[in-house]
């Protein structure tokens, strides 16, 4: 026969609450029955023992009055000496029968059968007209049968007493290993719930830290108690739904990116063959404006190259092409593209690179470098510095991109690196696409590092990158290391 299981969280709950409780009730249901028992039969024995004790001590006592008084009777010589006798005789009767009904034990019931024989021959002896010295005699051996009656019961007594102590002592012997035998059920229970309710809610609770991240990729399957199952297929179907949208999102980025290159690459040739002459030697005006256009078609082409990396990371985050480079002429290459805008602008450019040796992505160092060196340039102030750093630190790589414009403000460092946010640009500034430090991130994190804003060492924004020297080829877990914020490009 197959055991029905629990198939809610609210079954599961109360099956964990009756594992627990109903032992301990048994157990108090126990503990109180046995209090109950043990204190009935204390009060039975106290009862018993002050009633026995208190007969005894009559029996001494009354079989010590009846032998005055009938001495004094013989003495004079009374005809009411057998009346006498039987009076006292029948009280002693008396309470011979009551002690009987109290006693337990063989012993004390022998010493009252004795002490009932001696009153009978003393009653004998009194009816046969005995010498008062012979009655003497057998009365003083009642009054010691009498004491041994009195010890036997108190014997009794002490052995009830005992008997009461140990059976105590079994009760709470009893009610310990009752309630240690809780400790040992109570965890069962605990690793019950803990197995088919604790794990299945971490399921979620990671279910939904992946889906807050955007890690799509993963499925989602929760095992549990059938609501908490309902659940878990629901984040399956939001997960599939996100997903769903962010490939449609991923394809129209690179559609449209793709139908904008096209007319970009006939602007940019058209804007090269002006500028070499093509159709006749430009007037200083004319060559100025060209410039301008080619300055412009460089910067759309780089948006365009920023939204397709874009694409093509969220739709595979775990491409990296690992190649040993040197970073030096990567720099120098990134810098090389920019010239134009940094002579524009009459930024001055403060490097200072150690000639490193790389295991990494390069098309993607390449971007990291071109988003950073972008962004400073738009923020950087004409006249102003952008200084670059590179240098080896234990196993990484620690690349610095700092300006001297305006600096991150502080309302929006908790978002510079979200896809698309624009944050307020500075007056004098044409807000960005988001794009740019959202890839840096992405493509650090690619690489296994962190990216942080540094602040103090320079008055504008401060970037710090760690990376290791060498790649692994995998991407990083995490969508965003703790502390990374920056202003959007």
């Amino acid at each position: 026969m197959k055991l029905a299981r629990p198939g809610s969280l609210s079954s599961l709950v109360l099956l964990a609450l009756a594992i627990i409780a109903l032992p301990l009730v048994a157990g108090l249901v126990t503990a109180g029955v046995q209090l109950r028992q043990l204190s009935a039969s204390g009060q039975l024995i106290i009862a018993e023992g002050v009633a026995a004790t208190r007969l005894t001590q009559d029996l001494y006592a009354q079989t010590n009055f009846m032998w005055r008084r009938l001495r004094i009777l013989l003495v004079i010589g009374s005809p009411e000496l057998a009346e006498a006798h039987a009076q006292e005789d029948a009280r002693l009767a008396q309470t011979e029968a009551s002690l009987a009904a109290y006693l337990r034990n063989e012993a004390a019931r022998r010493a009252l059968r004795d002490f009932t024989a001696l009153r009978t021959a003393v009653g004998v002896r009194i009816r046969g007209g005995a010498r008062i010295e012979d009655i003497d005699a057998e009365v003083d051996r009642m009054l010691r049968a009498a004491e041994v009656v009195s010890a036997r019961t108190n014997d009794q007594i002490d052995a009830a007493t005992a008997e009461l102590h140990e059976s105590t002592r079994r009760a709470q012997k009893v009610l310990t290993w009752s309630f240690l035998l809780l400790i040992p059920l109570s965890g069962l229970a605990v690793l019950l719930f803990s197995f088919k309710v604790v794990r299945p809610l971490r399921q979620i609770d990671r279910a939904i830290s992946e889906l807050g991240s955007g890690a799509l990729h993963r499925p989602i399957q929760v095992h549990g108690p059938r609501d908490i199952g309902k659940l878990g297929r629901q984040l399956e179907w939001l997960r599939l739904r996100l997903l769903e949208l962010a490939q449609e999102r991923n394809r129209f980025l690179r559609h449209m990116s793709h139908e904008l290159k096209t007319p970009l690459a006939n602007i940019r040739e058209g804007t090269e063959l002006l500028m070499d002459g093509a159709v006749g030697e430009l007037q200083a005006g004319q060559r100025e404006v060209t410039g301008i256009l080619r300055e412009n078609g460089l910067r759309l082409q780089r948006l365009i190259e920023n939204l397709l990396s874009f694409s093509a990371w969220q739709s595979n985050s775990g491409s990296l092409e690992i190649t040993e480079f040197r970073l030096r002429p990567v720099v120098k290459q990134t810098i090389e593209n920019q010239q134009l805008t940094l002579l524009s602008q009459r930024v001055r450019l403060d490097v200072s690179v150690e000639d490193l040796t790389i295991a990494a992505d390069r098309g993607k160092v390449r971007l990291i470098l071109e988003n950073l060196l972008s962004n400073a340039i738009k923020y950087t102030p004409r006249g102003g510095t952008i200084h670059i750093r590179a240098r080896a630190e234990g196993g990484d790589l620690v690349l610095e991109v700092a300006d001297t414009g305006p600096g991150i403000p502080p309302e929006e460092r908790r978002h510079v690196f979200e896809a698309f946010y624009t944050g307020k640009p500075p007056a004098g500034h044409i807000k960005g696409t988001g794009i740019g430090l959202s890839v840096v991130m992405e493509f650090v994190n690619a690489h296994g590092g962190t990216i942080e804003i540094v602040d103090g060492e320079w008055p504008g924004a401060h970037f710090r990158i760690r990376m290791p020297l060498r790649a692994t080829g995998e991407a990083s877990a995490d969508s965003r290391p703790a502390g990374t914020t920056a202003h959007a490009a």
